[in-house]
């Protein structure tokens, strides 16, 4: 297991950054991490990054525990933050040879050339930083975060303010890096998320809403995901929803009312098979209606203000 989150909880004051969030992400995977502003992807981040600490949870990278064993922890993973903090007045090559003296990389000049490559630098290692365009110090920063070739990478907002070139170009460089190994990043891109990952998690308000394979959200074929908003005539708990033939995700909108997920069996509407289910067990149901199965409504369904 790369990855593995138990009941991460963080409090800031009065306000709960994190509230008991459990998520794993196994090796290989390219996972998408997804939510508002504020819904606490960049605490979970730092945590897993050894940056903060949690107040309440286990937070573990490729079996180390984040508190226990932060610096074997850094060892194993890379970190592109928000806010690419970057030497401005050295030179791209100068940059990764310090970066490289600090992860005591032996052969110093044949992984940061490597690395150059890899994330195409090449006509830009000898110019100072300041003097390259925005995508080019994404590249740069990315660079740094993959020097000691680590097995993990997370990376918050990589395209952040990056024009549609750039992106594309991020993007494939991910997809890349992604083929060997462990990536969890941050987006507010829906279609980038859809192009890049196997798996994606949304946070809201601190709380984890929904962790679905790519797969399950996008239309068409076997394991078609489907979401319904559901209005009962009475007030059910989480679990009674869970219960109901073939839900895999709930959350709550109103007293009575729920947003529910679930994969439809073959030949079968998923409404079907919670109507049948509900008949059943004598839960009566006063309105259903199926919301868009796209990544894009899915996000705004589950993070919007009920206020």
């Amino acid at each position: 297991m790369s990855i593995s989150v138990q009941n991460l909880t963080k409090i800031y004051g009065p306000q709960k950054a994190l509230d008991s969030v459990t998520f794993e992400v196994n090796k290989g995977e390219v996972v998408g991490f997804l939510g508002p502003n504020g819904a606490g992807k960049s605490t979970t981040m730092k945590i897993l990054c050894c940056f903060i600490s949690q107040d309440e949870g286990v937070a573990e990278v490729c079996g180390m525990n984040t508190v226990e064993n932060s610096l074997d922890v850094r060892r194993k993973l890379g970190y592109l933050p928000e806010h690419n903090p970057l030497y401005h007045e050295m030179y791209v090559v100068e940059f990764l040879n310090i970066c490289a003296g600090f992860y005591g990389i032996k052969n110093k000049r044949k992984r940061i050339s490597e690395v150059i490559e890899l994330t195409g630098l090449q006509r830009e290692q000898h110019k100072k930083i300041h003097a390259l365009s925005r995508g080019f110090k994404q590249r740069v920063g990315l660079a740094q975060a993959i020097l000691h070739d680590p097995e993990v990478l997370i990376l918050d907002e990589p395209t952040s303010g990056l024009d549609p070139n750039q992106i594309v170009e991020i993007r494939s460089l991910i997809k890349t890096l992604g083929e060997e190994k462990t990536v969890l990043f941050s987006s507010h891109i829906m279609q980038e998320v859809e192009a890049i990952c196997n798996r994606v998690l949304i946070l809201d308000k601190g709380k984890l809403v929904m962790d679905s394979p790519i797969s399950d959200i996008q239309k068409g074929g076997k394991g078609q995901f489907a979401a319904l908003r559901i209005l009962f005539l009475n007030a059910l708990t989480l679990d009674e929803v869970k219960n109901i033939n073939g839900v895999v995700e709930a959350k709550k909108v109103s007293q009575k009312e729920w947003l529910i997920k679930g994969l439809e069996k073959e030949g079968e509407d998923f409404r079907q098979q919670v109507f049948l289910h509900c008949a059943k067990n004598d839960t009566v149901i006063l309105e259903m209606n199926q919301i868009s199965a796209s990544m894009e409504e899915v996000f705004r369904e589950l993070t919007r203000d009920k206020n």
